[in-house]
């Protein structure tokens, strides 16, 4: 067997990887506790970047500091964790720049995401589908899979022929 036969047996496609990365489509959304969300307006000042959080528990203002964004982000989790002496299930903070240009552009490239992960969901929603669909009218888990761009392996496990 050449390298190039052996590459192309290991190599896997973009869409095996959507399957793997999301799971079986039964499973999406199960358990998930809804999140109390936050807002952080962070602006660089200096070398510092700080962050204000409004609307904490008790009307709080939080103000953060940090060298960079990451720790500035990690201070803020950690405010903001502290202030919440109920504990809930889940907190999220949204951070926004205080400069609108910059966080246009960060709003850009969030939303491009968000559609992508949307598209590639759509996209295995679909595969899952058809795969069953297939296998269902009577086709290979090969010929399937070869229609649907995948290994007939994948196919059996996203489309399991009933037991007989």
């Amino acid at each position: 067997m050449n390298g190039i036969s052996l590459y192309a047996d290991v190599m896997r496609s973009r869409s095996d990887e959507i399957l793997d990365e999301f799971g079986p489509v039964e499973n999406i959304g199960e358990n998930e506790p809804e999140a109390i969300t936050y807002q952080a307006t962070v602006t660089r000042i200096g070398k510092h970047w700080t962050a204000t959080v409004r609307d904490l528990p008790g009307g709080q203002t939080a103000h953060v500091q940090g060298a960079s964004w990451k720790e500035t982000k990690e201070n803020v989790v950690d405010c903001v964790l502290k202030l919440r002496e109920d504990k809930p299930d889940a907190v999220a903070v949204q951070f926004v720049p205080g400069d609108p240009e910059v966080a246009a552009a960060l709003a850009t490239v969030s939303a491009a995401r968000s559609a992508r992960v949307q598209a590639e969901l759509a996209e295995r929603d679909a595969v899952y589908r058809a795969a069953r669909l297939l296998v269902g009218k009577g086709w290979s888990t090969r010929d399937a899979g070869s229609a649907l761009g995948l290994s007939h392996q994948r196919i059996s496990q996203i489309a399991p022929r009933p037991a007989s």
